[in-house]
């Protein structure tokens, strides 16, 4: 298993460095092999294509190492998200721009979508944690974050989360009072 894990993340790091230097699409598995010095072969015994290990990043180097129970709030969640999104930017600012059948995007939203069904049923207000809230609120989350990551990331995490959240608060508010009005 040890020996499995080192190979995994040979061919991890080799992709990590070949993602700072050209477009996903225009790199090959043959590329990544030659970037840590292994074969095809072995590539395909741990990961069935390029796609396959950069879920397998995203779920090793963030969703394997997040204590989801231990957080009260899935503001703190979303903020030791952004900060593990922040450390390996390079890396995510590329893995997002992959689209398509097997998109970066609709992996995370997938995994991540447990998780936010749980805080949205943890809420004061009840939020019906259903298919369309879910999915409203990953897609709203994850295009910040793709935003984020496109421009630069400014903002260092704890203050791109607490922009997230003000807006949140904020139209929440907006809705609320709107309720009140017009019952």
């Amino acid at each position: 298993m040890a020996d499995s894990n080192i190979t995994k993340h040979a061919l991890a790091s080799a992709l990590k460095k070949l993602m700072r230097e050209k477009p996903f699409d225009k790199i090959s598995v043959s590329d990544i092999c030659d970037g840590c010095g292994m074969n095809r072969k072995s590539f395909y015994y741990h990961f069935k294509d390029k796609y396959d290990l950069v879920e397998w990043i995203f779920k090793t180097d963030i969703v394997d190492k997040m204590d989801f129970a231990g957080y009260d709030k899935g503001w703190d969640l979303l903020l030791d998200l952004c900060g593990k999104f922040y450390a390996e930017k390079d890396f995510y600012r590329a893995a997002f721009k992959i689209d398509g059948q097997n998109g970066f995007k609709d992996y995370v939203l997938q995994t991540l979508e447990p998780i936010a069904k749980y805080f949205m049923q943890g809420n004061a207000y009840k939020i019906e944690a259903d298919e369309f809230g879910i999915t409203f609120f990953g897609d709203a989350f994850l295009t910040a974050v793709m935003r984020w990551l496109r421009e630069g990331m400014v903002l260092e995490p704890e203050a791109f989360v607490t922009r997230i959240r003000s807006v949140s608060v904020g139209l929440a508010e907006i809705v609320i009072e709107d309720e009140k009005d017009n019952p």
